[in-house]
């Protein structure tokens, strides 16, 4: 009779350590939720506040009674060097970046993973070497080869790097289009189908969400990248949105006009938002589908 009640005993507590782990599992991650969530409120409180409340209520979470939205109607965009003119510079290298960049990078990807060709594995490991040469390493050697070739004060630093190809998105797709079976490759051969029409009509389209997650996630890095540019361009007129809220800073700051600068940030925040919430279900998806591969 022992034994029936010694299992019992060990069951009760399995499920109470499983209990006590689950707890503490989310605690954990409310407590990174609050860490992450507090800061980003606290900005876009204190971008609704004057001056004055601002200073004597640095601290505060809580919305003023008065909220003042004219900082996003109106003042934030007479605010000199002009705001949307960097939000278009960003846009612009961004989204061109990233388009040719993710096409490029899936067809290095396809080519990995599906083609054979001499000194393919070779290359690909050559490559993924590069991801462990940090920036500041090879940053003075690149700004010689940009100013020589006449680069410097242009976007072509910015963009045509990444329109060649992301290492890191090539090796995740690679991993990704390994998964998606050879018979397909096999079959459209047959049919006479060449290697551009098997990666537009088969390997692209399965794809999609992996591509789709990838692009999503160089596009914030690129659209908030401020070292590059503040190195490579010298121009205000064409400054990434990032280098111009710097600039901004350094003249508003003075003047103690910290919810304009607060303000402008938020703006300068909504595009990567947007395109996150907008592409939710891809990133989603593209993690289901890599862990059941």
């Amino acid at each position: 009779m022992t034994l029936p009640i010694i299992k019992k005993r060990t069951y009760a507590s399995n499920m109470t350590s499983k209990r006590i782990e689950k707890i503490a599992v989310y605690t954990f991650l409310t407590a990174g939720v609050f860490i992450m969530i507090v800061p980003l409120w606290w900005m876009i409180v204190s971008s609704l506040k004057t001056k004055g409340q601002f200073l004597g209520t640095q601290l505060s979470l809580a919305m003023p009674e008065e909220p003042q939205w004219i900082n996003y109607a109106k003042r934030v965009w007479e605010m000199t060097p002009k705001l949307q003119l960097g939000i278009l510079n960003s846009a612009i290298i961004s989204f061109s970046t990233v388009i040719i960049g993710s096409i490029v990078s899936s067809m290095a990807a396809f080519a990995y993973a599906k083609l054979r060709f001499p000194g393919k594995n070779k290359l690909f490991l050559a490559e993924l070497a590069t991801m462990m040469i940090p920036f500041s390493v090879i940053m003075i050697p690149q700004f010689i080869i940009y100013a020589r070739i006449g680069w410097l004060d242009t976007w072509y630093p910015l963009m045509v790097p990444g329109m060649l190809g992301n290492v890191a998105m090539i090796f995740f797709l690679r991993q990704y289009m390994s998964g998606i079976p050879t018979s397909l490759i096999e079959s459209a051969r047959i049919d006479g189908a060449g290697f551009f029409r098997i990666f537009w009509t088969i390997m692209f389209p399965n794809a999609k969400p992996a591509i789709a997650a990838q692009a999503i996630l160089w596009f914030m890095g690129v659209w908030n990248d401020y070292f590059a540019p503040s190195i490579y361009l010298n121009n205000p007129a064409k400054a990434t949105v990032q280098v111009m809220i710097s600039q901004l800073n350094a003249m508003y700051a003075i003047q103690t006009d910290y919810p304009l600068l607060l303000a402008a940030s938020v703006i300068a925040m909504l595009p990567v938002l947007i395109i996150f919430m907008i592409f939710q279900k891809q990133i989603i998806a593209s993690v289901a589908l890599t862990g059941l591969k």
